[in-house]
């Protein structure tokens, strides 16, 4: 079966004014048909020009691209009928209410008759009673909201999503998922990309990470987390931990992980911490998750 996302040899290398700057160097990747896939990696790392290149936004330096088949540059209109790309920016025309704007966005694919699905849309996006508002009187997570819309008003089989949650509330990312989801159970391919590892761990079957421009992991997310074979100490506490440890341990506020290998490696924690005087509270021991597993092939510690 054809791939939905082709990724062949992909380089990109931007001219600036101290030199030529790698993007993208020899990305090679295929997304199935029907996956749900996750592209995670640290600011710079080259997830955007990637996607910028699929939209037809920017211009390999090097490599193929295709989707559904279809070339990106060769045969650019039929490979953008086939995607549906949710941007990180806000992007919108504040002259239309949110139902013109969805059919104006039917227009420019040459989709007619197509209020029914509109309709589908506001209303899976929890946007009916703003269907004849102006977008300028959206909030931000609505507008957020419309976007996806959007993306999706021409039913496209391949839908990318370039960090659609970012710095919207709850009930937004529980309404999403929940419809790309289902989405995603009728056959439609997505691809994701986000910094809130959560997400990839909870939604995407396979997960590729991208550093400098080159894909460092490529793997099934169970297959990723079943090679971190780490048990993770986590607890909450107010005190300073020993230098040391504060150097291995991933800390958020009052939550601190440590990496340890096995029981006795837990035992001789509890004891240096105790030791230290470290007050600890809501003591947990478990597995690493995704987040525990980025870091460490960010660091370099897998390839």
């Amino acid at each position: 079966m054809t791939p939905a996302i082709s990724f062949q040899q992909v380089g990109k290398t931007f001219q600036t004014p101290r030199g030529p700057l790698q993007a993208l160097d020899g990305v090679s990747l295929d997304i199935a048909q029907g996956e749900f896939f996750g592209l995670l990696g640290p600011n710079g790392a080259g997830k955007t020009t990637l996607i910028s290149i699929l939209a037809g936004l920017a211009r390999a330096t090097s490599g193929r691209v295709e989707v559904m088949g279809h070339e990106v540059v060769a045969d650019y209109a039929a490979a953008r009928r086939s995607l549906g790309i949710v941007p990180q920016e806000l992007v919108f025309d504040p002259f239309f209410s949110v139902r013109e704007t969805l059919r104006i966005q039917s227009g420019y694919f040459g989709v007619k008759g197509n209020d029914a699905w509109i309709d589908e849309l506001l209303e899976g996006l929890g946007l009916a009673d703003k269907a004849g508002a102006n977008m300028r009187q959206l909030s931000g997570g609505m507008k957020r909201r419309v976007l996806v819309a959007q993306a999706l008003v021409h039913r496209p089989p391949v839908i990318v999503l370039d960090e659609p949650t970012a710095g919207v509330d709850v009930e937004l990312r529980q309404t999403l998922w929940q419809f790309v989801a289902r989405l995603n159970r009728e056959g439609h391919t997505v691809l994701l990309t986000t910094h809130y590892l959560e997400e990839a761990e909870a939604l995407c079957g396979r997960i590729a990470m991208l550093k400098q421009g080159r894909i460092v992991a490529l793997d099934r997310t169970s297959a990723l987390l079943g090679a971190a074979s780490s048990t993770m100490l986590r607890f909450k506490t107010d005190d300073a931990l020993p230098a040391d440890l504060a150097a291995q341990a991933r800390i958020t506020g009052r939550i601190a992980q440590v990496k340890a290998r096995d029981a006795a490696d837990v035992e001789q924690l509890l004891a240096r911490l105790r030791a230290a005087g470290v007050r600890v509270e809501d003591l947990e021991i478990g597995r690493a998750d995704l987040e525990d597993v980025f870091l460490e092939i960010m660091q370099g510690g897998r390839a």
